[in-house]
């Protein structure tokens, strides 16, 4: 209703862009589209005590089997 998911994603988005962690070296999305907006609603409706978790699943499927 105010916007703070829409923000939130994009923080998100720009945060992985800044660390040069949305895309491979060879140009190639690491995630998926889908997958990411999925990722990114999941965080988003998460609760706070949910936060290393979810820091966790993240930092997983961004590094692991995406070089």
């Amino acid at each position: 209703m105010d916007g703070n998911k829409r923000i939130a994603a994009a923080l998100f988005l720009w945060f992985l862009e800044k660390n040069r962690m949305l895309y491979r070296t060879d140009g190639t999305k690491r995630i998926a589209e889908n997958a990411l907006v999925a990722m990114t609603l999941l965080i988003a409706e998460s609760k706070p005590a949910d936060k290393e978790i979810l820091a966790r699943v993240v930092t997983n499927l961004l590094t692991k089997r995406n070089k």
